[in-house]
């Protein structure tokens, strides 16, 4: 399990730098995770635009690869609510840029006077697996340096619960996300 949860981290810290690459002033954007060897198996063209060599595929097994799908321009909370992923898809995560507190700051200040953090902009990426895993990266505005970047399991944990709320089997409001493409489910929610 531990081992899992490396992954996952390994995985957002990847996501972060990918968004850290694109700049700052960026759209919450939505990825799913899905197990690598699992999407080679499915569509093995991805080898190539991954840079999986054929005798390299079986030693993904275990590797996590996320799957930009969209960004999110409404409420991050209304947007996740109408999520459901299918069942190929091993977790999910996000990426949002958001005004952080600092430390015992709130409406006063409080800054690095007494020891707290500093308020400021920062990038959260949040990553959530089925099986509970969890995994953020924060990077500050002010500290923009990827040595910087504070990473941790549950650092953001209201994030996390959204996020999860996706991977429930009852979770979304008919709206399917697979392979990056949305879909409407016509289910009503009645069994069979």
């Amino acid at each position: 399990m531990a081992e899992l949860a490396q992954v996952l981290e390994d995985v957002v810290v990847e996501v972060e730098r990918h968004a850290a690459a694109a700049g700052w002033d960026r759209p919450a954007t939505l990825y799913a995770l899905v197990d690598t060897a699992d999407l080679l198996q499915r569509e093995p063209q991805l080898a190539e635009v991954l840079g999986i060599t054929e005798s390299g595929i079986a030693g993904e097994a275990g590797g996590l690869t996320p799957v930009e799908q969209e960004a999110v321009s409404d409420s991050l909370q209304d947007f996740l609510a109408t999520i459901a992923w299918p069942p190929e898809v091993s977790g999910c995560a996000v990426v949002l840029e958001a005004t952080t507190e600092a430390e015992g700051g709130g409406a006063e200040g409080g800054g690095d006077e007494a020891g707290g953090g500093e308020a400021g902009e920062a990038r959260i990426v949040a990553g959530i697996l089925r099986t509970g895993e969890s995994a953020c990266a924060i990077r500050q505005r002010a500290h923009d340096d990827d040595d910087l970047v504070l990473v941790g399991p549950d650092l953001v944990p209201g994030l996390l619960q959204l996020l999860h709320a996706t991977l429930e089997p009852d979770a979304g409001d008919h709206r399917t996300i697979d392979h990056g493409e949305d879909h409407t489910d016509e289910h009503d929610g009645q069994p069979g």
